[in-house]
């Protein structure tokens, strides 16, 4: 199980990514990790273990590069070069924390898409109440799409939900602004019929409200819906603990409050931190290729790279190629 890591990509790399990293190699049997960064910035970070290898560059793409520029100019930046371990077969999979688009173009020119697959797919879990989550796919790698494009969607996202986070017939959801059939747009009520067909366990439409009480357990939408549901969602969060922080501290009595409840809130935070699920897949690809958070600390940075073994040792990318085409040509035959 070999791994390839942009150890430059994220706001707090390469230590967090270089960190997490160090921890996968040693706790995670079986995996050989490649960072690719700057040698110099990374060693110090290491512990000396015979499984990781260091592929020295100092050219970086960075979060204000325009992403296919980018990646078609700058040739041995860091993100590059571990979709080229990938390509060239040296690797299985790989992970960065780099600029989103960067690595979405790197994925198709670099990586390249599986077969059948018309647009891969940008693809987080995100929390839920009771700590399960759920995979909600597109969340920006396309702002349009098609509804062949959601069908696609929903197989991979729940052969991912079956076979990665182990959940027997997953419930897949049409993200919509109503549960009743027929509501929505053009594009959600030419989905429907598509997903009622599907050889899936799809529950029909689910609105956004009702996406962190667990409604499904698969969520499909286009990018660019789900893009803006995703940010809600973390500024959402991220202003709830602040609201919260600043009542706890606005006296004594509630700073002995928040002092007694300290440890209570601390789980509730964890129980809101997506990174804690691991990355966001990019789904489609021919190999898997694991979005890290760009915010991400060792533990999310080591989260990631757990996820992207998962999947390489539970082979999810020939699975999800396999179903697609199954599917394909069940449509070619009607």
């Amino acid at each position: 199980m070999k791994l390839a890591i942009d150890a430059m990509g994220g706001d707090h790399a390469p230590e967090a990514i270089v960190k997490g990293a160090v921890h996968a190699a040693e706790t995670i049997k079986g995996v050989e990790i490649t960072l690719v960064g700057d040698q110099e910035q990374i060693t110090p970070f290491l512990k000396g273990q015979s499984n990781i290898k260091v592929i020295h560059t100092t050219e970086v793409i960075t979060s204000e590069d325009e992403p296919v520029r980018a990646v078609r100019r700058k040739k041995n930046a860091s993100m590059v070069l571990m979709a080229k371990e990938v390509k060239e077969g040296r690797a299985d999979g790989c992970v960065s924390a780099g600029n989103t688009g960067a690595l979405m173009s790197a994925g198709l020119f670099v990586v390249g898409r599986m077969e059948g697959v018309e647009r891969p797919a940008l693809s987080p879990t995100l929390p839920t109440q009771d700590g399960q989550g759920f995979l909600m796919l597109d969340v920006g790698a396309n702002v349009d799409a098609k509804p062949e494009h959601l069908l696609q969607y929903a197989v991979i996202g729940s052969i991912y939900a079956e076979n990665v986070r182990k959940i027997s017939k997953p419930r897949v959801g049409l993200l919509n602004v109503g549960t009743e059939d027929g509501k929505g747009t053009d594009l959600t009520k030419k989905t429907f019929q598509l997903l009622k067909e599907a050889p899936i366990n799809f529950i029909g439409n689910v609105e956004a409200r009702d996406l962190l009480d667990g409604a499904a357990d698969v969520v499909v939408t286009d990018g660019f819906t789900g893009n803006i549901a995703l940010k809600t969602i973390e500024g959402t969060a991220m202003t709830m603990f602040s609201m919260m922080k600043k009542t706890f501290m606005s006296n004594l009595k509630t700073k002995i409050a928040a002092g007694l409840a300290k440890n209570d809130l601390r789980k509730l935070k964890g129980q809101l931190d997506y990174s804690e699920y691991g990355g966001a897949g990019l789904f489609g690809l021919a190999a898997p290729v694991i979005k890290a958070h760009g915010s991400s600390n060792e533990r999310a940075a080591y989260n990631a790279i757990r996820q992207a073994c998962e999947m390489i040792e539970l082979d999810v990318t020939q699975t999800i190629s396999n179903t697609l085409k199954t599917i394909q040509s069940e449509e070619e035959e009607k």
